[in-house]
């Protein structure tokens, strides 16, 4: 993976299978930590495995929870995230991609130590 972006910064736009944030557009889902908004390689809630998060975990000391944006709609995420998350005490927070873009850039307007992983979605609701 690699860094679109040296930080975080707020999303202007979703939808069309993307993001938009500082000025560029992004393709595909998005990982955002404290080091950078990466390039996500998940498609869908379903697929999610441990490893998705390894750069979350790597950079945890530096965030308070995750949003997880899983899509048009909320959902729960499958069972051996949630349990991976809770093992390694940092909370997930789940939503629909939507609420997850919005609920990011309120936090991250609050100086929120939090992090976020984005499942794009082809319609910004």
């Amino acid at each position: 993976m690699s860094s679109h972006y040296p930080g975080r910064a707020p999303i202007e736009a979703y939808g069309n299978g993307g993001f938009r944030f500082a000025g560029m557009s992004h393709q595909g889902s998005l990982l955002v930590l404290p080091s950078g908004m990466y390039r996500w390689d998940v498609s869908d809630l379903a697929t999610l495995k441990p490893g998705d998060f390894e750069l979350v975990f790597a950079e945890s000391k530096d965030i308070d929870f995750l949003l997880l944006g899983t899509g048009v709609a909320m959902s729960r995420p499958p069972k051996p995230i949630v349990d991976l998350f809770a093992k390694r005490n940092l909370p997930l927070d789940f939503m629909s991609t939507g609420s997850a873009v919005r609920t990011y850039g309120v936090l991250l307007a609050e100086k929120r130590k939090v992090a976020a992983a984005f499942i794009a979605v082809q319609d910004a609701l």
